[in-house]
């Protein structure tokens, strides 16, 4: 029989520290680089940044983009890539808005339920039509995807002839978020503390397994530590939330529906990508296409099926855009593309396939709009947003590869 036995102990330096707590250090570092853009901004904007209204609207505002870039990991890591989210997002978003307001009616809740099911339909089929141009024609992804960027952006002016789309369902528009689109103060509560009991259950369950199969375990102590790590930021993000009051009524607001929307894609998305053959296959087909083939794996079909979710996840985030705008615009999803890739590799997923992570990719989003939101309250023009943006992927790309470098 097997006798666990505790970690061995580690020097009270930083690195043994980190090593004894078993802490990811590229996503530390990520965590920090995060904090210390909150804190910049919200030092050189006189205290706006970190105000609950503004930390609200940032959460809504990264959703969207959040939700794709858990799908975009998938595409890179299995070394594609997908330019045309932003203009699949805008498309699926105008057939939304179309379906409410021009046949379904915008009264009762069928109607946009029957919408928003037809944009799930539209954008999964177009993810495993490009899917199946990439996989068994041999078409480059990146061909493919720029000829879809065109495409559907086209085909959304098509449909409206370049006009806005509105008025939508209002039960629609608390997609969006929005003075009633949030859960208030108890229901926030409510499930602020779930979280911290499923923390505490996992922990506990994990400490279990890591026994009973003779595996090395952590000290208490550092148990206690990583486990109150997890949990303050979910106490603090419910207060923060909670914080910010309806303008109207001077009630709490709460945690916004499209954040409760991305809370749950991240925990579903994370769970395929670790715990599915699925998800293994990804992995495997990003580390060696060659090697995966040959043990046994179809490629091109998880290819198109690696699409396919893109695709549903374009459709999460074309719900959310168009519900918060409440209306159906030509110009939505502009963009999004490059916001979407920026968050995944920023996240920490390689460009040279193989690794990512879903929480990281909804951090790197976080991060993308971070930036944004502050420089919007610095009030630096569009075009200096863009430069900022682009210098902080360059950036991230560089430090992916001197990571890499570092590791071989």
């Amino acid at each position: 029989m097997t006798v666990s036995s505790p970690l061995p102990a580690a020097r009270m330096s930083g690195r043994g520290l980190i090593e004894t707590l078993e802490i990811d250090t590229r996503m530390l570092a990520m965590i920090g680089a995060l904090a210390a853009i909150w804190v910049v901004f919200d030092v050189i904007t006189g205290g706006l940044f970190l105000t609950p209204r503004n930390l609200w609207n940032l959460a809504v505002q990264t959703s969207s983009v959040a939700a794709m870039a858990t799908g975009m990991v998938l595409v890179i890591v299995a070394r594609h890539i997908d330019l045309s989210v932003g203009s699949l997002l805008g498309l699926t978003g105008m057939v939304m808005a179309v379906l409410q307001s021009r046949f379904f009616g915008i009264d009762g809740d069928l109607g946009w339920v029957l919408s928003v099911l037809a944009g799930f339909v539209l954008a999964g089929a177009i993810g495993g039509i490009q899917g199946w141009w990439i996989a068994y024609r041999g078409v480059p992804a990146f061909i493919v995807t720029l000829a879809g960027l065109l495409i559907y952006r086209g085909l959304a002016w098509w449909m409206t002839s370049g006009q806005t789309v509105a008025p939508l369902n209002p039960n629609f528009e608390l997609i969006g978020g929005g003075l009633d689109g949030s859960l208030g103060a108890f229901w926030s509560w409510a499930l602020g503390v779930a979280a911290i009991l499923a923390l505490c259950a996992r922990a506990v369950f994990a400490r279990r397994r890591r026994h009973a199969y003779g595996f090395p375990v952590r000290p208490l102590w550092a148990e206690a530590a990583v486990l109150a790590a997890q949990i303050v930021p979910v106490v603090a993000f419910v207060m923060v939330m909670n914080a910010y009051p309806q303008p109207r009524t001077n009630v709490p607001m709460g945690i916004p529906v499209p954040v409760l929307i991305v809370i749950a894609v991240m925990l579903v998305m994370t769970f395929v990508a670790t715990r599915t053959r699925f998800g293994r296959y990804v992995f495997a087909i990003g580390g060696n296409p060659e090697a995966a083939e040959l043990s046994g794996i179809n490629v091109r079909r998880i290819t198109v099926w690696i699409f396919v979710v893109m695709g549903l996840l374009v459709a999460v985030g074309a719900a959310i855009a168009t519900a918060r705008l409440k209306a159906g615009l030509n110009a939505t999803g502009e963009l999004d593309e490059l916001r979407v890739i920026a968050a995944a590799v920023i996240g920490g997923t390689s460009l040279a396939g193989g690794v990512g992570t879903i929480f990281g990719a909804v951090l790197g989003a976080l991060t993308m709009q971070s930036l944004q939101s502050g420089m919007v309250l610095l009030g630096l023009p569009s075009p200096m947003q863009n430069v900022v943006i682009g210098l902080v992927l360059v950036l991230a790309v560089w430090l992916d590869q001197s990571y890499r470098r570092r590791r071989l």
